[in-house]
C-alpha cells in the first residue's frame, strides 16, 4: 500500500496538484490518466521520492519495495541483460554481487566462510535461487531470446532495451509497481503477455498509459488527474469514461436548474418587492436566493483537437495495385513478391512483427524509397497523404513558427487568420500559433503533421504509428476521424482499440509473403490463436 497525503505542487503560477489525498491498496491496478501536462509522470516521481512536493507526504508499508519502469535507456549500458533485470531488486543484486566476488577468491578464509553462510541465508530469503529462472521467464515473455541474455545493454536496439527495462521493473515481485507507458515499442503479442502477467499480479500497480484497450484489460480502478486533483473511480477506463461524463452532466444539469431557479426568484423580487401585499413573499424569496448556491464548474485540463479528413474528391475504381514488390535493407528481406489490390472503402491495418517492413512499404508507396523489384500503381483519381513514423525531416527549418510551417502545405491565397483558426482547432490557440517549431513536443509535432494531412484533402491516407506521443484525448479524436473517413486508409498502430475500431481488412507482412484477410482485428487475433493452437485454418492470400 502507498498513500499520498495533502500533496501540493506548483511551478511558478502553474498549479500541478493541490491537496491530493489518495490511497493505493494491494490487489488493485490503478490507471493514472490525465491530459498531457496534467502531471502523471510527475506524480509517479513524487511517489518514488524523485520529485519533492511543495507540501504533503508519501507513506508506504514498512519494508515494502517500489519498482519503477526506468525511462533512461542508457543507464545500464555497461551491464549484461541478465544483470540489468536482477538489478530491479537492488538488495538481491548487491547480495548476489558480493556472493560471486567472495566465491571467486583464491584465498578463501574462515571469515569468508562465515560471511558466505550469512549471504546464502539472505539470498534464500529473497528467493535468490529462483532469480535466474524468474528473469528467464520475464525475458522470454517480453521477446528477448536466450542468446541475447549475456549481451551488454549497449549492444541492444532501443526496442529491446525497453523490454529489458520492463523485465527489470517486473522482477522480484515488488510490493508497489509503477509503470510509465509500459506498452511503448511493444508488439501486440508482447502487450497481451503483459496484460496476462498484470492480471495475476497480487500487489499494488499504478500505470500511466495512452493505450485504452490495455487500460481496459488490466485496470481495476482509474485515478483521474484533472483540476489539480486526483479522483479515483472503481472500474476500468471504459467505465471511467462513462462515469466521469455522467458526473459532469449531472453537475451541469444541477447548475442549470439552480440558475433557472435563481432567475425566477430574482424576477419575483424585482416585480413585487415594492408591493405591500407581496412584500412578505418577496422577503422570503430573498432568503431562498441567498441560500441557493451554484457549484463552480472548473475548467478541465482535457482538450480534444478537431480532426476531420475531408477529401477533395471521392476515389475512382482503381485505388492502388501492387505487383511483385520486394525490398531488402542491409541484406535483410522486408518483404518478397508482395502483390495486392486496394479497393474502395478499405481500411487496412498493416500488422506483423517487423515494424521496419511496414515503414519501408509506406516509404515506397509515398515515393521516398525505391523497391528492389516489382511495381505499384496509384489510380488517376487518387490523392494520397502520408504520415511518417519519424517526422524530423518536416521540421528541419526550426526558425519557422507554426503559422509559417503550416503555410507551406496550403494554398498561397490563404491569409494568416485561416491558419490561426486551423491551429486553434488543433489546440494551438492565441500566441501558441507563433511558437517556433524547434520547441515543439512530440505530441505537438504529431498534431502539426495531422494538420498537414487535413489540408491535403486526400482520399487515401497512409499513417505509420500516428498515435505515438498523443494523449488519450487526441487519440480519441483521431480514432473518431478515421472511423468517419469515407474513403481509403492504410495504417499501422500498436493501439489495440484504434486498430479494432477502424480496420475492416488486416494484412500481415512477413519476409516471404503476406496474410490478407477481410475481417476486423479481433477476429484476426482469434484466427491467429487458433493457428498457434495447431489448427490448419490460417488463410493466406499469397504463398510464403
Amino acid at each position: 500500500m502507498i498513500t499520498a497525503s495533502n500533496i501540493a505542487l506548483a511551478y511558478g503560477k502553474r498549479i500541478i496538484f493541490k491537496d491530493v489525498n489518495i490511497k493505493f491498496v494491494p490487489g488493485n491496478c490503478y490507471g493514472l490518466i490525465g491530459a498531457n501536462g496534467a502531471g502523471k509522470s510527475t506524480f509517479l516521481k513524487i511517489l518514488t521520492g524523485q520529485v519533492e512536493p511543495d507540501r504533503g507526504t508519501i507513506s508506504k508499508g514498512p519494508g515494502q519495495r517500489i519498482a519503477i519502469l526506468s525511462q533512461d535507456q542508457f543507464a545500464f549500458d555497461d551491464y549484461t541483460v541478465f544483470n540489468t533485470v536482477i538489478m530491479g531488486h537492488k538488495k538481491l543484486y548487491k547480495i548476489m554481487a558480493e556472493r560471486e566476488k567472495l566465491y571467486a577468491k583464491t584465498d578463501f578464509t574462515e571469515e569468508d566462510g562465515i560471511r558466505s553462510g550469512e549471504l546464502e541465508a539472505k539470498f534464500g530469503e529473497m528467493n535468490g535461487y529462483e532469480s535466474e529462472a524468474e528473469a528467464a521467464v520475464l525475458l522470454n515473455g517480453l521477446g528477448i531470446p536466450e542468446d541475447m541474455r549475456q549481451s551488454r545493454m549497449k549492444d541492444l536496439d532501443g526496442s529491446d532495451k525497453v523490454r529489458v527495462l520492463l523485465a527489470q521493473a517486473l522482477f522480484g515481485n515488488p510490493d508497489i509497481l509503477l509503470l510509465d507507458e509500459p506498452t511503448n515499442q511493444l508488439d501486440i503479442k508482447t502487450i497481451s503477455w503483459l496484460e496476462y502477467f498484470l492480471s495475476r499480479f497480487q500487489n499494488t500497480v499504478i500505470i500511466v498509459s495512452h493505450d485504452r484497450h490495455f487500460l481496459n484489460q488490466v485496470c481495476t480502478h482509474v485515478a483521474d488527474i484533472d483540476y489539480g486533483k486526483i479522483q479515483v473511480y472503481a472500474g476500468n477506463y471504459e467505465f471511467w469514461l462513462e462515469a466521469s461524463q455522467l458526473r459532469f452532466h449531472q453537475k451541469e444539469t444541477a447548475n442549470k436548474k439552480s440558475k433557472a431557479k435563481a432567475e425566477e426568484l430574482k424576477e419575483f423580487i424585482r416585480r413585487f418587492s415594492s408591493n405591500a401585499s407581496k412584500a412578505k413573499q418577496a422577503t422570503s424569496r430573498k432568503k431562498l436566493l441567498e441560500k441557493l448556491t451554484l457549484e463552480d464548474m472548473p475548467i478541465s485540463s482535457r482538450k480534444y483537437p478537431y480532426i476531420v479528413f475531408n477529401p477533395e474528391r471521392p476515389c475512382g475504381d482503381v485505388i492502388l495495385e501492387i505487383n511483385g514488390l520486394s525490398k531488402e535493407i542491409e541484406g535483410i528481406p522486408m518483404f518478397k513478391d508482395l502483390t495486392l489490390t486496394v479497393n474502395k472503402g478499405d481500411k487496412i491495418a498493416l500488422v506483423g512483427p517487423n515494424s521496419l517492413a511496414k515503414t519501408t512499404l509506406f516509404q515506397i508507396l509515398a515515393g521516398e524509397m525505391e523497391p528492389d523489384k516489382g511495381s505499384f500503381r496509384w489510380g488517376v483519381t487518387i490523392n494520397h497523404s502520408y504520415f511518417p513514423k519519424e517526422n524530423n525531416a518536416y521540421f528541419s527549418n526550426d526558425e519557422l513558427d507554426l503559422v509559417g510551417w503550416l503555410r507551406q502545405f496550403a494554398s498561397p491565397q490563404e491569409h494568416e487568420s485561416f491558419f490561426r483558426g486551423f491551429l486553434g482547432k488543433m489546440l494551438f490557440s492565441g500566441e501558441e500559433a507563433l511558437k517556433k517549431t524547434s520547441v515543439l513536443s512530440g505530441g505537438e509535432r504529431v498534431r502539426c503533421m495531422l494538420s498537414r494531412m487535413m489540408l491535403a484533402g486526400a482520399n487515401v491516407l497512409m499513417l505509420d504509428e500516428p498515435t505515438n506521443h498523443l494523449d488519450l484525448e487526441s487519440i480519441t479524436s483521431l480514432n473518431n476521424a478515421l472511423i468517419s473517413f469515407a474513403d481509403v486508409a492504410l495504417f499501422t498502430s500498436h493501439d489495440h482499440q484504434f486498430v479494432s475500431t477502424i480496420a475492416n481488412r488486416i494484412i500481415e507482412i512477413t519476409p516471404t509473403g503476406i496474410v490478407d484477410v477481410m475481417m476486423d482485428f479481433d477476429d484476426y487475433l482469434a484466427m491467429q490463436e487458433t493457428r498457434l493452437a495447431g489448427e490448419n485454418n490460417y488463410p493466406s492470400s499469397q504463398a510464403a
